[in-house]
């Protein structure tokens, strides 16, 4: 009968746990510490292009690849606070006022940004926006 194998290292009496787990502690630092060293060289040896260089024709016809993307666009008629015993009493002929009077210009927002307003008209049957106003220009990317 064989005996089970024993631990090379028997715990010495001195060993607390507190000084177990500052040197788990030191071990995972150090395995930290040669992962950010790998990741470092791997990453200093990815060549990326110049980005900061401004815009050639080549990519500026590339933008044409984003035009089958969706985006997520809401026009906003207007806004009102209710109270839930008020919104559940509303019904079909229920008339909820918003905050802004008719022929006021609605806001264009586009995935969650607003970014324009302009004024509801009807075309063949349909309720459309006319873009009247842009409201700021699209924060570009800072080269630094």
């Amino acid at each position: 009968m064989t005996e089970p194998p024993t631990d090379p290292t028997p715990p010495t009496p001195q060993s607390e746990p507190t000084e177990m787990v500052e040197e788990a502690i030191r071990d995972v630092g150090e395995q930290v510490d040669a992962m950010n060293e790998t990741a470092a060289s791997a990453a200093a040896s990815v060549p990326l292009p110049d980005f900061g260089a401004g815009t050639s024709d080549a990519a500026a016809a590339g933008i044409g690849m984003l035009g089958d993307v969706d985006l997520d666009v809401r026009i906003e008629l207007g806004r009102t606070s209710m109270l839930v015993d008020d919104v559940l009493k509303l019904s079909p002929d229920s008339v909820v006022e918003l905050d802004k009077a008719a022929g006021d210009p609605v806001d264009i927002f586009v995935n969650g940004r607003h970014v324009a307003r302009g004024e509801v008209l009807v075309l063949n049957e349909n309720f459309c926006v006319r873009v009247s106003e842009i409201v700021g220009k699209i924060p570009e990317a800072s080269t630094g």
